[in-house]
């Protein structure tokens, strides 16, 4: 069978060995069964991965389902989490920074019916203060309403902060959202959906980032709403 898909986060290659720059450079291509790469700017070796006799043990179809409830939930919100997380981009993309918080935070359930626990999820990550007294609604057709407390002055929080608001509907596979809303001082904001959304539920996140965009919070996550 084909040799399975190798996601190069930190840890995988520093199991595979870092090459430094030496008196024949960097190494690509395969001779045997070693191969040779850059990935970010790190030359790297691995090992060819062998044939796998029994692919589907009870533990890899575990984690495979793990994966892919993580991946389904963070896949329409790529655009969203390279600012959400892009302070975690330490030698590897943001969003495997994202699927990494998520695989080992927010996973509910038992296989077959992983869940994500929306509550411990983020879609956010970072250290600047966070919201307070997020809330959701959808008062008025084909809106959502966001409101919070203005915190500024508590702890690194600023009023001049910036909102990060995330609208995601698991029915469709969809997300809505903007990183760039009101300022934390201003304590609301609608976003408009599209109309098809009506009578369908969507999970709402709100977080912050710093005006100059060097900070960013964790996100809060607001509940689930029904958009009228």
């Amino acid at each position: 069978m084909p040799s399975p898909n190798i996601c190069l986060t930190p840890k995988l290659l520093e199991k595979m060995g870092k090459i430094n720059q030496g008196i024949l450079g960097g190494v690509s291509g395969q001779v045997g069964n070693v191969i040779g790469g850059t990935w970010k700017g790190i030359d790297y070796l691995r090992i060819k991965p062998s044939s796998v006799a029994n692919p589907r043990t009870e533990g890899q179809v575990d984690q495979r389902s793990k994966f892919s409830t993580v991946l389904r939930f963070l896949q329409p919100m790529t655009d969203f989490l390279r600012v959400g997380f892009k302070l975690y981009a330490n030698k590897m993309t943001q969003f495997n920074a994202a699927m990494s918080y998520n695989l080992n935070n927010a996973i509910t359930g038992a296989y077959p019916s992983f869940t994500i626990d929306y509550a411990n999820s983020l879609v956010t990550r970072g250290n600047l203060t966070s919201a307070d007294g997020g809330a959701a609604s959808s008062p008025s057709a084909a809106t959502v309403d966001v409101t919070w407390t203005d915190n500024s002055g508590s702890g690194s929080a600023l009023a001049t902060d910036k909102a990060m608001i995330l609208l995601y509907n698991a029915t469709r596979g969809e997300s809505v959202f903007t990183t760039a809303g009101p300022a934390r001082s201003v304590g609301t904001e609608s976003i408009s959906v599209p109309s098809e959304y009506t009578g369908e539920d969507v999970e709402v996140f709100l977080a912050f980032i710093s005006e100059d965009g060097s900070k960013v919070a964790n996100s809060s996550y607001l509940g689930s709403v029904t958009v009228t």
